[in-house]
């Protein structure tokens, strides 16, 4: 900065209010100084800038060191909007969700130099952790259960799953099976939680609960044990990987699929289109969910305000060829 003042005859200051865009210099002078610039391959010490001005442009991502669809959709979006926004992102991944990773993934984010942070693990990994971030560090959850303590931008899967056990229901079936995800999980306890709301609307009975670990060998063994149950005509699978498992099961044990059992899952991966039959299943808007938090995350830094509430994002019924009518008899 001091060879481009020199060069031009012009102060620091002056260097320093062109270098920031600033309006309060004569158009003149900007373009000598700019030219200079230029011409010496000047660039602004962004590190130095960022401490002076208290904004580091980077957002940290909370995350688990996994690679499910939803994960890496949600994460792609959250990248590509700060770039759009000139931010960069920072990954502290966590490679199990427990309390001591958790804890060492907020010691790691202290120690950077970060605006905002987006958090994409369950939250409850969270609840005894103790958030002594800086005070001007804005705080995003993504697809968990935050309470009133920070923003949150959530896929809305109570809708989600109501449609889906009234797809079944409307198409005859007596009552819908549930397949559900790991009882630690926040996700697939509000999935539970809304499939027996939905049958208890709709005045039918609840089947005994059947879960899986959101892998597909898990829904393998839990259709093994479906394909037993001569009364299960419809199943809600609170994934897709699982509904994948549950397809293959079904179809070893004799029982097909849709004629003899309805199935429908949750996500609406990409492959889902390609099971065997091509798989009905609730369509969740992960990119959505990264952009909105993206946008909470940046709009509570230039605030200089925190936000709480939820923001929920739609789904929609993806009508396949793994449900029709409940059969005959």
């Amino acid at each position: 900065m001091a060879d481009v003042a020199r060069v031009v005859g012009v102060s620091l200051q002056t260097v320093s209010r062109v270098s920031n865009g600033l309006p309060s210099v004569n158009e003149g002078t900007r373009e000598q100084v700019l030219a200079v610039m230029k011409e010496l391959g000047y660039r602004p010490n962004s590190a130095a800038r960022a401490l002076k001005r208290g904004d580091f442009r980077t957002i940290g991502v909370i995350t688990l060191a996994r690679n499910t669809t939803g994960d890496v959709r949600t994460l792609e979006a959250i990248v590509t909007s700060a770039a759009q926004e000139g931010y960069a992102v920072t990954l502290l991944p966590m490679a199990v969700s427990t309390r001591q990773e958790a804890v060492g993934a907020f010691s790691r984010l202290r120690e950077l130099a970060v605006d905002a942070v987006i958090v994409t693990v369950e939250v409850h990994h969270l609840d005894s952790v103790s958030l002594s971030l800086p005070p001007h560090v804005k705080v995003v959850v993504a697809d968990s259960n935050a309470g009133d303590r920070f923003a949150v931008v959530d896929t809305d899967q109570a809708g989600g799953i109501r449609d889906a056990v009234r797809h079944l229901l409307d198409l005859g079936h007596e009552t819908v099976w549930h397949l559900a995800g790991p009882s630690e999980s926040y996700a697939a306890q509000r999935r539970t939680d809304a499939w027996r709301k939905a049958l208890e609307e709709a005045e039918r009975a609840t089947p005994p609960l059947v879960r899986g670990d959101w892998s597909a060998k898990s829904g393998y063994c839990a259709g093994l044990h479906l394909a037993e149950q001569a009364e299960c005509t419809a199943v809600f699978a609170a994934n897709d990987q699982m509904a994948l498992g549950l397809l293959r099961a079904l179809k070893e044990r004799g029982r097909q699929v849709p004629e003899d059992v309805s199935v429908i899952g949750f996500d609406d991966i990409p492959e889902s289109g390609s099971f065997l039959p091509p798989l009905t299943t609730i369509h969740q808007d992960f990119a959505e969910v990264g952009r909105r938090c993206v946008e909470s995350a940046l709009r509570q830094v230039r605030r200089h305000e925190a936000e709480r509430g939820t923001t929920l994002i739609p789904t929609r019924l993806i009508v396949r060829q793994s449900t029709a009518r409940a059969p005959k008899g």
